[in-house]
């Protein structure tokens, strides 16, 4: 996948989320829960465009990090949003799998440049 695609399969999902959150009930617990996902699912794309930019290989594979932690945070409210039956399951399932599939993408990434940073040393 090129790096522009990954940067705009990022932005969608953000704005997926962006949709999801809008149309959520209104009350104490959605306005929380919608808070946190938004926060953390708008921010993946917005942390790789950033990691893209790092000013070295280190600064990518720590930006990279914060990509993952993210994703993965994503992952977690969106479960929980799940499992408490809110917002629109089948939505919800879609979210879910692109998350479970951008969490792969981006750990592998992290993973593929520690070990190319391992083999210049």
């Amino acid at each position: 996948m090129e790096r522009k695609d990954l940067e705009n399969r990022t932005k969608a999902f953000a704005v997926q989320i962006i949709t999801f959150v809008t149309n959520l009930p209104k009350n104490k617990v959605t306005d929380v829960l919608g808070y946190q996902l938004i926060k953390s699912g708008t921010s993946i794309g917005a942390n790789y465009r950033e990691a893209r930019s790092a000013e070295s290989h280190d600064d990518f594979i720590h930006k990279i990090g914060i990509v993952e932690k993210e994703a993965s945070e994503t992952q977690y409210w969106l479960e929980l949003l799940r499992e408490s039956s809110i917002g629109n399951l089948d939505e919800l399932q879609s979210l879910l799998q692109e998350c479970s599939e951008l969490c792969a993408i981006f750990t592998a990434t992290g993973k593929t440049a520690k070990s190319n940073r391992n083999k210049k040393q």
